[in-house]
């Protein structure tokens, strides 16, 4: 079963978007990836994090047979 992901607009900062995409090259995550990373970090330590959660993907670039990983563009937001 998979759920479809929200899309958000989100209005950041310049400083604060190239802080978050140097990070994000860092951690060899796109800048969308990290933003996740880091809410689901903040809720987990709020203990908000529901208990249905999907699980995120690790770093780095997918395996190429990996059948998670998607060609729709969804995770590019650099």
């Amino acid at each position: 079963m998979t759920r479809e992901r929200k899309r958000l607009l989100l209005r950041l900062d310049p400083a604060v978007h190239d802080a978050l995409a140097r990070w994000a090259a860092d951690e060899l995550r796109s800048t969308n990836a990290q933003i996740e990373f880091l809410l689901r970090k903040a809720l987990d330590e709020a203990g908000r994090m529901p208990r249905d959660v999907g699980r995120m993907r690790g770093p780095g670039r997918p395996a190429k047979n990996d059948p998670g990983t998607t060609t729709s563009g969804e995770d590019d937001e650099e």
